[in-house]
């Protein structure tokens, strides 16, 4: 931790604010490209992050009660976010709940702006666990690599030594997630939350098997820690929604934002033939009708 004069700079606030700036700056870009506004993504965020920070820190606290409400603890450091302690999973579930609030203020449809912010969630997740890295904490089992996190600190139960740097790995894998969302949004067109989900699903896989080399204390469900368990479940569930939304809506939204014309050349395009398909110029289809007359006159 620094310091400017009596303020303390902390490394892990610092690399949340990173994080949310980054998502923000990316979500905007992208959003112009869907045809939407700008700063409509940062109007929104100003609803999400909030409840996204409330969600992180109500979920850690739920699921470590014993940090902060057994015998010898402090209640009062519960609400020391600063000091580390954010759920992903309680994060993006009362983060989509401010999302939704906000998207609803400006009559703008969640899925979309789900899809669009997807890629810069991840990259946020990446920068954030740096975070772990200032306060010496989520880190795996004894290693000799090297990049191995170096423990300097006793605090807490800590033992000094050098461990797998898990932050690391996670902070590595979210970027390939971005990268990945990105890479499907183009090449299939997702919509309707499938980009969204599809970067939910990604980010299961890779904390799998990353939870699974942490040695921090954890609940344990049938030998598998809670977060692997939450991991699972909600894996399967954005399967589950990227399979049937497919079916029941292919394609994605050609308008994100009430009031804005325009979109990506390729939304705007197959808008166009779509909506040619389903219902013709009239002023066409007299012509056409003329000229079939007066073709069957000639013919008389």
């Amino acid at each position: 931790m620094l310091y400017l004069g009596p303020i303390p700079l902390r490394g892990y606030a610092f690399c949340i604010i990173i994080g949310v700036f980054v998502a923000v700056w990316l979500g905007n870009k992208r959003w112009i490209a869907r045809g939407g506004r700008a700063g409509t993504v940062a109007d929104i965020a100003v609803w999400a992050v909030p409840f996204g920070l409330v969600g992180g820190r109500l979920y850690h606290v739920i699921t470590d009660y014993e940090l902060y409400f057994s015998p010898g603890r402090d209640w009062v450091d519960a609400f020391k976010v600063w000091q580390g302690g954010l759920g992903i999973w309680g994060a993006i579930a009362l983060g989509a709940l401010g999302a939704w609030i906000g998207a609803r203020r400006r009559g703008i449809p969640m899925p979309a702006y789900a899809d669009t912010v997807a890629p810069g969630i991840a990259f946020a997740q990446a920068i954030g666990r740096w975070g772990n890295w200032f306060n010496q904490e989520l880190y795996g089992r004894e290693t000799h690599v090297p990049w191995a996190l170096h423990i300097t600190s006793s605090e807490g139960g800590r033992v000094p030594g050098y461990y797998h740097p898990t932050f690391l790995y996670e902070s590595l894998w979210c970027i390939g997630v971005g990268f990945l969302v990105i890479w499907a949004d183009r090449r299939f067109k997702m919509g309707h939350g499938r980009a969204f989900a599809l970067y939910v699903a990604a980010y299961c896989v890779g904390r799998g098997w990353i939870e699974y080399m942490r040695v921090d204390d954890a609940h344990h469900i049938l030998g598998l820690r809670l977060n692997d368990w939450t991991a699972i479940i909600v894996f399967l569930l954005a399967v589950t929604y990227i399979v049937v939304s497919s079916k029941k809506r292919p394609g994605r939204e050609p308008v994100v934002e009430p009031g804005v014309s325009g979109g990506s050349a390729d939304d705007t395009e197959a808008a166009a033939e779509a909506e040619d398909k389903a219902e013709p110029d009239p002023a066409e289809a007299e012509a056409e009708a003329k000229d079939e007359a007066e073709s069957a006159t000639e013919k008389t």
